[in-house]
C-alpha cells in the first residue's frame, strides 16, 4: 500500500516523525522517499510560437511565467501557442543533475526549458500516452507563475507499506489515518 503526503493530509495533519511513529506503531515501512522541491520550476503561459530560423525540428516560443516573459527554444513537436506548462527557469537543477543555463541555441537565445514528464523524473508507467513523446500541457488554465509541484499536485513524501493479514485496516489511506 503506498500513502503520499497529499493523500493523508486530507485526514489527518500528518506530524513530522511519520516515518518513526508509523515504523514503531503501526506496520513495517517498505520504502520511504522524500520528493525533492525544484526552485525555479513554475507554470507557465506559451503566448508565441514559431518555427526556429535555422532548424527543422525546433521551435522559438514565448512563455509568460508570472512577471516576466521568456524567450525559450523548444523542441518538442506538441509545443503550441496557448497551452499552459511546466517551465524550468535558469538556475534549476532537474533529475539526472541537469541545470538549466541560459543559452543560444542555433544562434536564438533561450532562458529555460519547457518540461515533459520525463525530464521532471516521472516514470513512463504513469505518463499518459499522448504525453509520452513531448511536453506536459494542463487540460485548463493556471496562473502562470505558480509552483510547479502545487500545480502537479506533487506530495512531500512517499511511502510504502508492509501489509500483513492482520491489518485490514492498512488497505486504505482512511484505515491509516485511523
Amino acid at each position: 500500500m503506498t500513502i503520499t503526503s497529499l493523500m493523508l493530509e486530507k485526514f489527518i495533519n500528518i506530524p513530522k516523525e511519520i516515518e518513526v511513529i508509523t515504523n514503531q506503531k503501526i506496520t513495517e515501512i517498505e520504502s520511504f522517499k522524500t520528493i525533492e522541491k525544484v526552485p525555479h520550476l513554475v507554470i507557465g503561459k506559451v503566448l508565441t510560437r514559431k518555427d526556429h530560423p535555422n532548424s527543422d525540428h525546433l521551435n522559438l516560443t514565448t512563455v509568460d511565467v508570472g512577471g516576466e516573459i521568456l524567450d525559450i527554444v523548444c523542441g518538442a513537436r506538441n509545443v503550441d501557442q496557448g497551452q499552459t506548462v511546466v517551465v524550468a527557469k535558469v538556475g534549476a537543477i532537474l533529475p539526472g543533475n541537469f541545470e538549466i543555463k541560459a543559452s543560444k541555441i542555433r544562434g536564438e537565445v533561450s532562458n529555460g526549458m519547457i518540461c515533459s514528464l520525463k525530464e521532471l523524473g516521472f516514470s513512463d508507467k504513469i505518463i499518459p500516452d499522448a504525453f509520452k513523446e513531448g511536453i506536459y500541457y494542463f487540460d485548463h488554465d493556471i496562473q502562470p507563475g505558480t509552483k510547479a509541484e502545487d500545480a502537479l499536485f506533487l506530495s512531500d513524501f512517499s511511502m510504502e507499506l508492509s501489509l500483513t493479514p492482520n491489518r485490514g485496516d492498512l488497505l486504505s489511506v482512511l484505515g491509516y489515518a485511523y
